[in-house]
């Protein structure tokens, strides 16, 4: 769909055009043309390359320490199981020397205001500052103006959580790469260090056996790589975006990192070590066939014809790769096509069967807010939380924690199909699963807080918020701060919530009775000063969330832990407050707020 966008279209010519003009500019660093409501903006693939090490595998570098605030968007993925977001070393160090200087910045942002679509473009080096350009405006919401980044030939540029950023994001549209059948270029970071690579910045000046040594240790990695069938490693640089794979005669488009790796193999592994040179400068001649062949009628051989319109669809691409049936990497070539059409279409597949499964957990989410609703009514008065924490061996009290452990195995299922990707990339943006994380981790979290408690897991582990949050209950945050919020959101409470709006207020409290006892046994002025310093601030982050009516009503119950411990607070306030004439100096110090 891509490639035949691009080819009844003047953006891939008039990109490349443009491209030829930057590389003749150089040292200038970016040449700019506007076409109707088009804006293109070109960068040089020349400029600055000396020394620059393409083959470091290792140069990766965070962008929320290299680049802050440049790419604010990018600055919230990364967890403790993922690295964060990450970029070439040496790439993002050309790229921020351009950002910084005023006068970039400016006409850019003219270009933007006479502009209904911004292209980036570039050739080689010139790509990922394209890349680089687009994940900048990309990344503040403020810019209105469609962008698109349209790089050839363009080497890799970041990891695999940039991969996933990008698709979480629902930027991947926003992407693409032309590349070369054989174009070494593309694939020269899924390598690993290369002894050759203080000399790749001179790629035409290598030796025959040079090229040679190149092209073959670049094809065994890619192979590897390739045949592993896996999600790249953590230091590996990740294709992101959409891939246009060019040949003399047409385009075929992939968007799947896996596919797009596996294409990147078998089609270089057609070629040779001066074609994969070659190659890269080759893209005048690519541009030209797509644009003129790639929409001609195209027959085939008699006996060849297949039974289905999906095998036409797949033998067609297959013409447009230039991989001759003949080829021992027909057939796998075939299956990777095969292959990134089923991965297309599974991830909403598994998306909807989840749907179904959820329907079947809704019962034990409804018993459990039963539950809560008879604890609150309780001549106990004891509320929700409390309730469960000293909960005898009751059939009743037995099965809500059953419930609490199965309603946890479900969500944990979905993170990690989530984390392998087997579900659509937006996922975690969509109302239905924001809302639904959000309403079960106000629910189930304070009884996982009071099973935590409850068996002394603070006394070896430390407290809750610090050392006992499950990943899941992080990630739903995370969600569910990035949502849209609606107007309807910001109106004041008439009535108190019917599930606490801080998930860890309990496990707060639990924080701040330990404080209470350490004020009764703490001999430190220093120490004390500290301590009263958190009282005090809890103090008044849970009045504030009383006033707001953000709390369910379990909170206000006489004997819920919340009340004991405003009880306590006044008792010891009154208590110290009595030996305070005696001590001036010491109470003085502000050792009681």
């Amino acid at each position: 769909m891509l490639a035949s966008f691009l080819a009844s279209t003047p953006l891939l010519s008039e990109s490349w055009k443009l491209c030829i003009h930057a590389n003749a500019a150089t040292p200038q660093i970016f040449v700019s043309n506007r076409i109707g409501d088009v804006s293109y903006v070109a960068f040089s693939g020349v400029q600055r390359v000396a020394g620059l090490d393409l083959g470091c595998r290792r140069s990766l570098v965070a962008v929320d320490t290299a680049a802050a605030g440049i790419f604010p968007a990018l600055q919230r993925y990364g967890s403790e199981a993922e690295e964060p977001v990450m970029v070439h070393a040496e790439m993002l160090r050309l790229f921020l020397s351009m950002i910084n200087l005023e006068n970039f910045r400016t006409q850019v942002f003219d270009i933007m205001k006479e502009s209904k679509l911004v292209v980036f473009t570039g050739h080689s080096l010139g790509g990922t500052m394209a890349s680089l350009s687009a994940l900048w405006l990309l990344s503040h919401p403020q810019c209105t103006t469609a962008v698109l980044s349209l790089t050839f030939g363009s080497p890799l540029l970041g990891n695999i959580t940039l991969s996933r950023a990008i698709l979480q994001e629902r930027w991947g549209g926003n992407f693409c790469h032309v590349v070369g059948k054989h174009d070494i270029v593309p694939r020269l970071l899924l390598a690993p260090l290369s002894p050759l690579t203080p000399h790749l910045h001179s790629l035409l000046r290598l030796s025959d056996e040079e090229k040679n040594s190149l092209f073959l240790f670049v094809l065994s990695s890619v192979e590897a790589l390739a045949k592993s069938g896996e999600s790249l490693g953590r230091d590996s640089f990740c294709p992101f975006g959409n891939y246009v794979f060019c040949t003399n005669e047409g385009a075929i488009c992939l968007d799947n990192v896996v596919a797009v790796v596996k294409m990147l193999h078998l089609m270089f592994a057609t070629g040779c070590a001066t074609s994969c040179i070659e190659d890269h400068l080759n893209y005048e001649a690519y541009v030209g066939q797509v644009s003129s062949k790639f929409l001609k009628s195209r027959g085939f051989a008699e006996g060849e014809l297949p039974e289905s319109s999906y095998e036409v669809g797949v033998t067609l691409a297959l013409h447009s790769s230039e991989i001759d049936c003949r080829e021992p990497v027909w057939e796998p070539a075939k299956d990777c096509l095969k292959t990134a059409k089923r991965m297309g279409h599974a991830p909403n597949i598994k998306s909807a069967n989840l749907a179904k499964v959820l329907s079947k957990f809704n019962p034990l989410r409804a018993q459990i807010e039963w539950y809560k609703a008879s604890c609150d009514a309780s001549d106990d008065r004891m509320g929700y939380y409390d309730t469960f924490k000293l909960r005898g061996p009751s059939r009743k009290d037995v099965k809500v924690d059953m419930n609490r452990i199965k309603l946890a195995r479900f969500w944990d299922d979905l993170i990690q199909m989530l984390d392998t990707n087997q579900l659509p990339h937006d996922f975690h943006r969509r109302e239905k699963w924001v809302n639904g994380s959000q309403f079960y981790k106000l629910l189930v979290e304070p009884l996982d807080i009071a099973e935590y408690y409850r068996t002394g897991m603070h006394r070896e582990k430390g407290h809750y918020v610090t050392h006992g949050r499950e990943r899941r209950y992080k990630l739903f945050d995370r969600w569910w701060s990035n949502r849209k919020v609606g107007e309807e959101e910001n109106n004041q409470r008439n009535r108190y919530a019917s599930l606490t709006q801080d998930s860890c207020f309990w496990a707060k409290v639990e924080e701040a009775r330990d404080w209470i006892e350490n004020v009764r046994s703490e001999s430190d002025s220093r120490k004390l000063t500290l301590i009263w310093e958190n009282i005090d601030s809890f103090e008044q982050y849970a009045r504030s969330l009383v006033q707001r009516k953000e709390v369910s009503i379990d909170v206000l119950a006489e004997k819920s832990s919340y009340s004991l411990w405003m009880k306590d607070l006044r008792e010891l306030k009154s208590q110290l407050q009595q030996f305070s004439p005696q001590f001036p100096g010491f109470f003085g110090r502000g050792v009681i707020p």
